[in-house]
């Protein structure tokens, strides 16, 4: 219990020197497009989505070609992963017209189809939602229990989690004569996937926007977070020590120093229920976000979800994404509506 104390005690002391020393963020700029023609009764239209997201990333990137828009975020010698949320299944995963443009563009960059990795903790549903292997040309990962996190890659927080099977550090009582204790399947240490640790070099943040029951908004944050890492139950209580988390796991250079671009796929958008499949509370919002700053998106999407929200007669869900908020303290992006700027690329 000591050194768990103590584990806690430089924990504490580790976030209020990052909050006292993060420098004033610059003004953030997303870049947003909406087309009605996108979707209609949830099927998309695969070429406007290709129009929207070539406009988006030629505006976020300032270049004149997706070739060279994609070569000023990727080099040549990058693995390339492409996070998505299958969570939703058939209707609100990650929309497979959005990546298959994105994928597109990476080939024109150069970029072997068969090189980029799609992935997400589980796959299912993702059939059903149009993403089929042999076709795609590019590879299609779920993470693997157990053996798909690396066992060195960690990180630690003073709060324990309870371990199930799948997890690293989950012990099996099977052939033992005495049960296992409590403490022998808790732990304060999770590990991240290998995907993200070793496989890939540089990563496109694709989420959905839909609020999260756990987390209050499954945004840019929480999809690089939650669904990479095991013993991942301790961040997802609705506890402000475990949301405020999520921010601190981002920041770490796993994760931080290999994403280069945020696309929220915002087509349909779920306010209630999510991130799993809740066709009652979600709408055709025909839009999608692009930025460098995931906190901004993140921020813009939750006063948005929180408007329908309202006008359903839901409860606010801002004190779960409390970590949004942390994430400007940690230097991750601006959470300040005032600092941050929307332009829309128009159609």
């Amino acid at each position: 219990m000591t050194n768990f104390r103590n584990v806690a005690l430089v924990y504490f002391c580790a976030i209020g020197s990052v909050l006292a020393q993060a420098p004033p963020a610059e003004k953030s700029v997303i870049y947003t497009t909406r087309d009605p023609e996108a979707i209609v009764s949830y099927k998309t239209n695969r070429r406007v989505v290709r129009a929207m997201v070539d406009r988006l990333i030629l505006a976020v990137t300032g270049q004149p070609d997706l070739a060279k828009a994609w070569d000023s975020l990727i080099s040549p010698n990058d693995k390339i992963g492409i996070k998505i949320s299958a969570a939703g299944g058939e209707l609100f995963t990650t929309h497979h017209d959005v990546v298959s443009a994105i994928v597109d563009g990476l080939v024109a960059a150069g970029h072997p189809r068969s090189s980029i990795i799609v992935w997400d903790r589980s796959l299912q549903g993702s059939k059903e939602a149009g993403y089929k292997k042999a076709a795609d040309g590019f590879e299609l990962k779920s993470i693997a229990p157990r053996d798909g996190y690396d066992p060195k890659a960690t990180f630690t927080a003073p709060l324990l989690g309870k371990l199930v099977w799948g997890d690293v550090d989950y012990i099996s009582d099977t052939g033992k004569s005495e049960p296992l204790s409590d403490t022998e399947n808790t732990s304060s240490v999770s590990h991240f996937s290998r995907i993200i640790s070793s496989e890939v070099t540089k990563i496109i943040n694709v989420p959905v926007m839909s609020n999260s029951t756990t987390n209050g908004i499954a945004g840019c944050l929480y999809n690089m977070t939650i669904p990479n890492i095991d013993n991942w139950r301790r961040f997802a209580q609705g506890t402000g020590f475990g949301a405020e988390s999520i921010a601190i796991i981002y920041s770490d250079p796993t994760i931080s120093q290999k994403v280069v671009l945020n696309l929220m796929d915002g087509l349909a958008a779920q306010y209630g229920g999510g991130p799993q499949s809740q066709p009652n509370f979600a709408l055709h919002h025909a839009t999608l976000y692009v930025s460098k700053d995931p906190v901004a998106i993140d921020t813009i999407a939750l006063k948005r979800l929180e408007e329908w929200r309202s006008k359903s007669n839901f409860p606010p869900i801002g004190r779960l994404a409390s970590y949004v908020q942390t994430a400007t303290t940690v230097g991750l992006g601006n959470s300040d509506v005032s600092r941050i700027e929307v332009k829309d690329v128009g159609r």
